[in-house]
């Protein structure tokens, strides 16, 4: 890492929804939040659903986020590196990103190190016990023939499918999102401490959960989960040596407890 320079963890933006204008307000905010952290990042993760959903066809994406594009597009031409997580909302990630902002796409779990700290990096979906009816649908979703099945939809039609089972989704979970399950029930918690068992990580930083969460597995071992830009603005900072979980809301940062 440089000097005096920090790593940012943000994710779940859901662009798009509930509508254009409140999206579009979200949208702004983010892009005012990454001018502000411009000149003291060195690499910057978006952790997954940076939008409500996205699907590349072959000569086709979906319109909007020219404001958050254009900021990302800008930090990394001046040499900021970015990094994506898909998510469960914008699975169908291709080769749009990393074509237009040199923005590498993940579709896995990934570890990183800075400063001999060691780092697992995903969106969360999936992973640890339970939830198997998403997990056979996540197969599915990611086979490359129903990819393709899906890519003959015109995108008018496609996009219409799409955004309702989005919304039916969101409405299925509703506020549970908002409440720690405990520990026990915490199906991340549960994955984190299953990798324990195989490596050391300082840090695990996942999304998806929508609800922010710094959870101390062992004395030396935390979960981070980002939370969202939805109810809660919330990111990630890594300084080189501590990691700190904040709020971005109204712009004022707070430290978000310990759960």
């Amino acid at each position: 890492m440089e000097q005096q320079k920090n790593i940012y963890f943000l994710s779940d933006f859901h662009l798009g929804t509930p509508s254009h204008a409140d999206s579009l307000v979200r949208e702004k905010l983010i892009v005012q939040f990454l001018n502000e952290i411009e000149d003291k990042a060195a690499e910057i993760f978006i952790v997954g659903d940076m939008f409500d959903f996205w699907y590349e066809y072959k000569y086709v994406v979906p319109k909007g986020y020219v404001r958050l594009l254009g900021k990302l597009a800008q930090l990394s031409d001046r040499g900021i590196k970015l990094h994506f997580f898909v998510g469960n909302h914008d699975m169908w990630m291709t080769d749009y990103l990393q074509q237009e902002l040199n923005m590498p796409v993940y579709f896995e779990p990934k570890e990183f190190s800075w400063n001999g700290k060691q780092f697992l990096i995903g969106h969360g979906d999936g992973l640890g016990p339970g939830d198997k009816g998403y997990k056979r649908l996540k197969k599915v979703f990611r086979n490359p023939v129903c990819q393709w099945a899906f890519g003959v939809l015109p995108p008018q039609l496609g996009m219409g499918v799409a955004n309702y089972m989005s919304r039916r989704s969101r409405a299925k979970t509703g506020s549970s999102e908002e409440i720690f399950l405990g520990e026990d029930k915490e199906w991340l918690v549960q994955y984190c401490k299953e990798k324990l068992q195989e490596k050391h990580f300082d840090f695990f930083i996942f999304g998806h959960r929508h609800l922010p969460i710094d959870f101390r597995l062992t004395s030396n071992s935390r979960y981070i989960n980002l939370g969202d830009w939805i109810s809660f603005y919330t990111y990630a900072v890594f300084d080189g040596n501590n990691i700190q979980l904040l709020s971005y809301q109204h712009n004022d940062h707070k430290i978000i407890r310990n759960h």
